[in-house]
């Protein structure tokens, strides 16, 4: 098991330890999520559910007002901010020592949700949708979530190939990283490979298989496979019925050295961690 010993993010005023892995809990505030779409559109159901996952565990809430499934629409900028402000409000006002990372591919709307309260930018693109994405990340010296995508949301299942995925998607880590370099940024990235974002079902598994070459960049890893279509088609499931595939992919992804797990289901994979922790230390 790959151990995270030397990864911390730091924030104003608060920092997580990666030497044991932390969970992420998945706040989508959207109409249309492959999951949970439309579920905590209103603030009681939100603020409800965001209590649960802290007292479960989660050591960051990361909320989403746009919808990345495959074939999602493209969502106007206003809207996204529409729907985005008044629930990071409550959620601050809530929750003031939560730290919250705000799902976005926007620089304008990663840097006014920022200057609102958030503490953590999750850019599905890895700064590729957005040429300003890099130099706002260094303006607002927060923690960046760094995804590989292949294509868009609207097509990037149809027909993604690779000659080699897992070397693919860490030389697209690399180019970025050395972008971000170049503004500056060189502490608190986190690296996703973006399981189900431009790849065909084999390709997510190699990439899980393969998790631990993405550690070899210097930092730290989220594997974000909750309820994932790459469960329900093994399994002949629905997202409904993959909370077990996604404790045993969860379980797979930190014996591969995953510092972050980023889940709907904020227990199970909280006691994922402690278990996998607890057999790292037997013997």
């Amino acid at each position: 098991m790959d151990k995270n010993t030397s990864f911390l993010l730091n924030g104003a005023g608060w920092q997580i330890d990666l030497s044991t892995p932390a969970v992420m809990g998945i706040l989508n505030i959207t109409p249309d999520s492959f999951y949970d779409g439309g579920k905590y559109r209103n603030n009681e159901t939100l603020l409800f559910q965001a209590e649960k996952m802290l007292n479960e565990g989660a050591a960051i809430l990361d909320i989403g007002a746009v919808s990345s499934r495959p074939g999602a629409e493209e969502v106007p900028e206003d809207t996204e901010l529409e729907r985005l402000l008044p629930a990071l409000e409550n959620l601050l006002s809530a929750f003031p020592d939560a730290v919250i990372s705000v799902d976005t591919y926007r620089s304008n709307v990663a840097r006014i949700a920022v200057e609102a309260g958030a503490h953590i930018i999750n850019d599905i693109s890895g700064g590729t949708f957005d040429e300003k994405m890099f130099r706002t990340v260094a303006d607002l010296n927060v923690p960046y979530v760094l995804m590989h995508i292949k294509g868009t949301p609207q097509n990037m299942q149809n027909n993604p190939q690779y000659v080699d995925v897992v070397q693919e998607v860490k030389y697209f880590f690399k180019k970025q990283l050395r972008k971000l370099g170049n503004t500056g940024v060189t502490e608190n990235i986190i690296l996703d490979p973006g399981f189900g974002f431009g790849k065909t079902l084999e390709n997510n598994y190699e990439l899980l298989k393969d998790l631990s070459a993405f550690t070899d960049l210097g930092y730290p890893v989220l594997a974000g496979v909750s309820r994932k279509s790459m469960i329900n088609k093994v399994l002949q499931a629905t997202p409904d019925t993959a909370l077990n595939g996604t404790t045993v992919l969860n379980t797979i992804a930190l014996l591969n050295g995953a510092g972050i797990l980023r889940v709907h289901d904020v227990k199970e994979a909280v006691e994922a961690v402690r278990l996998v922790e607890f057999y790292g230390s037997a013997g």
